[in-house]
């Protein structure tokens, strides 16, 4: 991504983190060169994040998706669960890969997979943190894409997931 493409102010999201906030390009002194970095501010997680402007910044962050995008992964949440005869460790790895990937479709197979409604065992601990983390990057994406609020974003996913 070129300067050009970002603009104070600007949502992105960063797939490591989610949806965060440009607050500008800065340019640093680091051992005596001078490197461009961008600077992403996630309120949430009360976190700023300095990435350096090259070609491999642009496979990092993204514009939030489109809201046919997000539609899709939210039509995700209403198909059918398939159930995986594998090791949770794994299915563990393989849901943190999908999170951290920043697609906002795998981040909604994730919520789908470990959603449990209240006639379902409880969740371990461990599932608990995965569907949280999950739910919130999906939640925190609607809500800047649909333009509401975080806890209106939250009604509405948890609407889809109970019917």
């Amino acid at each position: 991504m070129e300067d050009s493409e970002f603009e104070e102010g600007q949502l992105v999201v960063y797939p490591a983190h989610g949806v965060g906030i440009v607050q500008g390009i800065e340019t640093q002194n680091i051992s005596g060169s001078e490197l461009r970095v961008v600077v992403i501010a996630f309120d949430k997680d009360k976190m700023v994040v300095r990435l350096p402007l090259n070609k491999s910044t642009s496979k990092k962050i993204r514009k939030l998706c489109t809201k046919k995008e997000m539609e899709e992964a939210i039509n995700y949440l209403r198909v059918p669960t398939k159930t995986k005869k594998m090791m949770w460790s794994r299915r563990a790895q393989e849901y943190e890969t999908k999170i951290n990937s920043g697609d906002p479709i795998s981040i909604a197979q994730v919520v789908r997979d470990l959603h449990r409604t209240a006639t379902q065992p409880e969740h371990s601990y461990s599932e608990r943190q995965i569907y949280q983390e999950a739910l919130c990057r999906l939640m925190r994406e609607y809500a800047a894409v649909a333009q509401i609020d975080e806890k209106q974003a939250m009604e509405n996913l948890e609407k889809v997931l109970a019917a």
